[in-house]
């Protein structure tokens, strides 16, 4: 069994930033064999894609809600992904989820994964 503990979530102002962090364990954890990406979900809204990165970092995958402000990074000697939130918007209040799934592919779905992380909220103010 994999476990996804994310960490870095909180209150930030519109136009801020904040950094969340996922750390996995567990099984035990190749992260070489794992996609690993990031899903949220809003107040009275489905859960949303962010963005994916593959295995050996060089494929990532955003969704349009976010590109160009969100990036997805990995460190794979630590087992952790981090995705870095800039320019931060009060539509970007939600529970943010890690998620990972054995495979060499970008993952886009929520279907598609195969751990999750318990969540970390975060709450943008205007």
């Amino acid at each position: 069994q994999v476990r996804l503990v994310e960490s870095g979530g909180g209150l930030a102002q519109a136009g801020g930033s904040l950094r969340l962090s996922c750390t996995a364990s567990g099984r035990p954890f190749n992260s070489f064999e794992y996609t690993m990406g990031w899903f949220r979900h809003p107040p009275g809204k489905s859960r949303e894609f962010l963005a994916s990165i593959a295995w050996n970092g060089e494929s990532t995958y955003s969704s349009d809600s976010v590109k160009g402000r969100f990036t997805i990074y990995r460190d794979d000697l630590r087992n952790s992904v981090s995705l870095q939130m800039n320019a931060l918007k009060p539509d970007d209040t939600a529970i943010y989820y890690c998620a990972a799934k054995r495979t060499t592919l970008i993952i886009t779905t929520a279907n598609e994964v195969d751990y999750w992380g318990q969540g970390t909220p975060v709450t943008v103010s205007s």
